[in-house]
């Protein structure tokens, strides 16, 4: 074995849905932040500095979500909500994410098993537990 193969491989930056909506939040964080402080009277520096975060992670988001995109990470109407709705506000691409989260959580539960409450009901309801 050559010391190449004994190195330990660097992975790459990851493109989960999870990084994505993580991301997704922060930007979103950053943009009531430029609000606040674009409302508040002298703060004309600070509004400065994350507008120019705002800007910057807009273009970053975007260009993450659309490689995320290519490799089918996320659906069309995910990658929408950030790159063009998020232009006007990134609310939209953080709440699409929150909505595909809880839709992918409630298919797992619907195939899978039942889960809390749920179960205990279907266990005291059940006619075969007379």
């Amino acid at each position: 074995m050559s010391a190449a193969d004994q190195a330990p491989k660097r992975r790459g930056p990851s493109l989960s849905q999870s990084t994505l909506k993580k991301l997704s939040f922060a930007h979103s964080t950053v943009y009531i932040c430029l609000l606040v402080v674009w409302l508040v009277p002298g703060l004309a520096i600070a509004t400065s500095i994350f507008g120019f975060v705002h800007g910057i992670g807009w273009i970053l988001m975007v260009l993450l979500i659309l490689l995320a995109l290519r490799a089918r990470v996320v659906t069309l109407r995910t990658a929408t909500a950030v790159a063009v709705l998020g232009g006007i506000a990134p609310f939209f691409g953080s709440y699409e994410f929150f909505r595909t989260g809880r839709r992918h959580d409630s298919t797992d539960n619907v195939s899978g098993e039942v889960s809390g409450e749920a179960g205990v009901a279907a266990q005291v309801t059940s006619p075969s537990g007379r």
